[in-house]
């Protein structure tokens, strides 16, 4: 493989342990000999900005795993991880991944954790044909306007989560909202998609404000929040925008004074860095929580082992979607884009001994969980955070085929 410059190229090959950065190869199946293809997965992660804790070094180590407990090898060849910083820029991320293609001879590209990167790479991925396993971006247009023969879509979205929390908190009496928005893809579409779910449910949205990516003040917009007195102060955000955010809103007393706090993204790692005391109370929607059941909780206990805290979903699903893959190339014998597609979605999903299976337009259809971040009196142990409140079936948390007008099913 072609030697890279980590620091002009945004690629950081990551060594089979993952915690030094540095220019090798991980090959979970030990290595290609001279002149052997590999099946090479490339995972285009945010390494060290706002969202490098729920996936970075994690999703990589996820896509690790995904191909050890494979065996190392798809379709006898050996398999092969690469971890690549996007920086958060989709023209970098656009580059990286023609490059991952063209020159590195990379099969699927994963990961993906900011929505307009996601969108760039979707677009790379059409103009090339190449498969993309997208396991983080969530605005629902990856499977829509802008969807692409050969990707699917592992994360929750846009729709699913407007859907789950809107219904939620304004059956609980919350019909005023204020949005502090991201200012970039999937900060938009949540609160778009959101936005369509109140007003459909007799709700009034007072107002928002736009951030940019990896602000360290909010007070501002927390101000702006506190002034619309509107029921629900709603945060469609990620990272550690989220923590950073509703940590501000806790300190202005928001939610002392009877505003609700709704987080649309968040991860359990949020709620770890935010804390009990503060998170108690968030209505969060997800497919994937580490004490969900035996099969979640096996794979957390591993990943713990060297991460030394519990995966985020878009860990989880880093390693479903690898995995799914390498199932789907055996089967098929091959590593062509199409027939891989075509086989994955005849395949059904091992969703951690859930059912799931992948629908036409690449969206992976899985039910998902309300939950409700504990109060620190209601934790037992150690990530004991969550409590359920009910299950979502997947046809009812994800947007309807027909409303996705995806081009190439037409």
């Amino acid at each position: 493989m072609p030697n890279a410059d980590c620091r002009t190229s945004g690629v950081i090959r990551l060594a089979g342990r993952l915690l030094a950065a540095t220019c090798v190869l991980f090959a979970a199946g030990g290595g290609a000999m001279a002149g052997e293809k590999a099946v090479r997965i490339g995972v285009m992660a945010d390494m060290a900005g706002f969202a490098s804790d729920v996936g970075g070094r994690g999703a990589v180590l996820a896509a690790e795993m995904a191909a050890a407990d494979h065996g190392g090898r798809a379709d006898g060849k050996p398999i092969e991880i690469i971890g690549g910083d996007m920086q958060n820029k989709p023209d970098v991320a656009a580059a990286m991944a023609r490059r991952w293609f063209d020159v590195d001879q990379v099969n699927a590209i994963t990961d993906l954790p900011v929505s307009s990167v996601a969108l760039a790479v979707q677009e790379v991925g059409r103009q090339m044909g190449k498969v993309l396993l997208i396991s983080a971006g969530a605005t629902v247009d990856l499977t829509g306007p802008a969807c692409a023969p050969y990707s699917t879509q592992w994360s929750d979205d846009t729709y699913s989560l407007a859907v789950a929390t809107v219904k939620a908190i304004m059956a609980q009496g919350g019909k005023s909202w204020f949005f502090i928005t991201a200012d970039f893809a999937f900060g938009h579409a949540m609160e778009r998609d959101a936005t369509t779910f109140i007003t459909a449910n007799g709700g009034k949205v007072l107002g928002s404000v736009r951030h940019p990516i990896s602000s360290s003040d909010f007070s501002s917009y927390v101000l702006a929040a506190q002034a619309s007195k509107a029921d629900v102060v709603a945060f469609a955000n990620s990272g550690n925008d989220t923590i950073n955010s509703i940590k501000q809103a806790g300190e202005f007393g928001l939610a002392a004074a009877g505003q609700r706090l709704a987080g649309f993204l968040v991860f359990i790692n949020d709620v770890h860095g935010i804390g009990l005391a503060a998170a108690q109370g968030l209505t969060i929607t997800e497919g994937f929580y580490w004490d969900q059941n035996e099969a979640t909780r096996s794979f957390a206990k591993r990943f713990f082992e060297t991460m030394k805290k519990m995966p985020s979903k878009e860990q989880a699903n880093t390693y479903l979607a690898v995995r799914h893959y390498l199932k789907a190339v055996d089967a098929a014998k091959t590593e062509d884009p199409a027939t891989i597609t075509k086989t994955m979605r005849e395949m059904p999903v091992d969703y951690f001994d859930q059912k799931a299976w992948i629908r036409e337009d690449g969206r992976v259809m899985h039910d998902l969980t309300l939950y409700e971040v504990k109060k620190p009196s209601e934790s037992k142990y150690a990530w004991d955070y969550y409590k359920s409140l009910r299950t979502i079936p997947a046809d009812e948390a994800f947007r309807p085929l027909s409303e996705g007008h995806c081009p190439f099913l037409k």
